[in-house]
């Protein structure tokens, strides 16, 4: 078996070795710069270690992984056109680099090539591949356009939060698990685990992401702290604080949120130091860990060896201390 740190290798050099230089190159020159920027490729990885847990010849496995993090790409060139960012992984956009209309014309594509990788699946498992695939993709847009509708709203519960990222962020980390599970084979009820893992985890990165925005340091997290306090994103901190603040913090934040122009720094500032007041960072936490631990029930279930699962658990591990 590979570890998480050599699949996550072979998925840079599949990479970067993808032949996606074609004219006109002001289309594909965007793509090529976002699919450069190495990360963790959490979607690919997974995917990859999936299938790796039931067969070893994980480079069969390679086209349909890529496939993940070539869509996933193309879903983070269009939300920083809407969320009017200007960094992604410490470096500027592709909005802010070539324009908005750069952004959603090579998105487009990258969304094209993403179907195009995926049909190099083999023929026998290609039509369950695009089914998961074609519903993950309309999932996804169904959550985008709750979390733009949740910045207008005045009130948002938890449990329409949670559902929002599990369409918006889980359910891709789900298809990967299942996908690489789809490819080598795996039982319908080990498919079954492998998509409720994935999900799980999704959840648990999510909101994990959402303390980052707040209390990650920009050069590790790779996007400005704040963001979400200065778009009005309803984030699971938020919403806690919302239900936990007195009617004076109440009332301050609606009064932020009411504002067209203001200072940023000084409202991430007031946001925070509410949040620190009601210790909503530990309870977001308190539920990141509460998931993770969801997680091992859900491994424990597929039908394999403890060995050969134990890479997976080591790379959600390392998931869960990205320097909150």
């Amino acid at each position: 078996m590979y570890s998480w740190e050599e699949i996550r290798e072979k998925t840079n050099e599949f990479i970067a070795n993808l032949q996606i230089e074609r004219e006109p190159k002001e289309l594909y020159r965007p793509i090529t710069y976002t699919l450069s920027q190495s990360g963790k490729r959490v979607r690919p990885v997974l995917c990859l270690m999936a299938y790796n847990m039931y067969k070893e010849d994980v480079e069969n496995a390679l086209y349909p992984a890529i496939a993940m993090e070539t869509y996933h790409n193309y879903t983070l060139i269009h939300d920083d056109v809407m969320d009017r960012a200007d960094i992604r992984r410490g470096k500027p956009t592709v909005a802010a680099k070539w324009g908005d209309n750069a952004a959603i014309l090579s998105g487009d594509t990258m969304l094209v090539l993403a179907y195009e990788l995926i049909a190099k699946a083999p023929d026998n498992k290609l039509r369950a591949m695009l089914d998961l695939f074609t519903t993950t993709a309309k999932e996804i847009g169904e959550g985008q356009q709750y979390d733009m509708e949740f910045e207008t709203r005045d009130k948002v519960t938890e449990e329409e939060y949670i559902e929002m990222i599990r369409l918006k962020t889980s359910v891709l980390m789900a298809a990967c698990m299942k996908m690489g599970g789809i490819l080598a084979g795996a039982s319908d009820e080990d498919l079954k685990n492998l998509y409720a893992y994935g999900e799980t985890m999704g959840l648990a990165f999510q909101l994990q992401d959402d303390v980052l925005d707040v209390y990650g340091d920009t050069s590790v997290f790779g996007k400005k702290i704040g963001g979400d306090i200065v778009c009005n994103k309803k984030t699971f901190l938020l919403i806690k604080t919302m239900e936990l603040a007195s009617p004076e913090q109440r009332a301050e934040l609606v009064d932020w949120m009411a504002k067209e122009t203001f200072d940023e720094q000084e409202k991430i500032a007031r946001f925070t130091a509410i949040y620190n007041s009601l210790g909503v960072r530990e309870l977001c936490e308190k539920r990141i860990n509460e998931l993770f631990a969801k997680c091992d029930e859900y491994i424990d279930k597929i039908a394999l060896p403890a060995e050969r699962k134990s890479n997976l658990r080591g790379f959600v591990d390392s998931l869960l201390n990205r320097n909150l």
